[in-house]
């Protein structure tokens, strides 16, 4: 018995492909959007190909983003959740001296392109009284000194807050998800104390998987601070 259809932005990796395998344990047919379509084949391929949609999703490109839900309805007939969860980092230098085009393609990426992702997506999400999650982060709650990352998350905490007022009396649910260090591919190195792509797959599974009355809003998961 499956649980639903769920869709999932920057699918390829990190969160997006550790909530992939998670939702296929616990019996979602999932579409897997991202960029890169040579990681995705292979997702799909490792979780069953015939419980799996991918697309190639460019998430600041409107036309795809359509595109990726006609194929979504056309392959399994209903939407019953969207996480978007494609996002990207920014580049050093705080405000002074941050690379703008770098700065460009983040705000794109993770506001317009999270807006574009529920724009496509909430039209099969009113039928089915379905669920948003988003990819917030801790750094969407509180002062990162220079980081216009920072800023990209709290915008996405007020679109989590705002969508959920828009939403109110329809039945839908919004749930923010927003991590801590998480050790994914978005660093170079890797971040010591952190948390594993897996542990944030697991909080999204917990809130999808409560009941209709039970919107979790919000769930701020950090790493345990380490011995002293």
């Amino acid at each position: 018995m499956h649980k639903g259809v769920l869709l999932i932005t920057g699918a390829s990796s990190g969160i997006g492909a550790a909530t992939a395998r998670a939702a296929s344990r616990e019996g979602y047919k999932l579409v897997l959007a991202a960029r890169s379509v040579d990681k995705l084949t292979a997702l799909a391929q490792e979780l069953g190909p015939e419980n799996v949609l991918t697309c190639k999703l460019d998430v600041t490109n409107r036309e795809q983003q359509l595109s990726m839900v006609e194929q979504a309805i056309e392959t399994f007939g209903r939407l019953d959740a969207v996480f978007a969860n494609a996002g990207r980092g920014g580049s050093p230098g705080g405000f002074s001296e941050a690379d703008p085009d770098a700065w460009r393609e983040m705000i794109l990426t993770n506001i317009y392109g999270v807006g574009l992702t529920l724009q496509a997506c909430l039209p099969q999400l009113k039928r089915s009284k379905g669920h948003v999650l988003l990819t917030g982060s801790a750094a969407g709650r509180t002062t990162i000194p220079g980081s216009m990352y920072s800023a990209t998350k709290w915008a996405v905490t007020g679109i989590g807050y705002n969508l959920r007022e828009e939403l109110r009396g329809t039945g839908m649910r919004v749930t923010l998800i927003e991590p801590g260090m998480v050790d994914t591919p978005f660093f170079d190195e890797p971040p010591e104390h952190a948390l594993a792509d897996r542990d944030i797959a697991n909080t999204v599974i917990y809130a999808l998987s409560q009941p209709a009355h039970v919107d979790v809003n919000e769930i701020l998961i950090r790493p345990t601070p380490p011995l002293d």
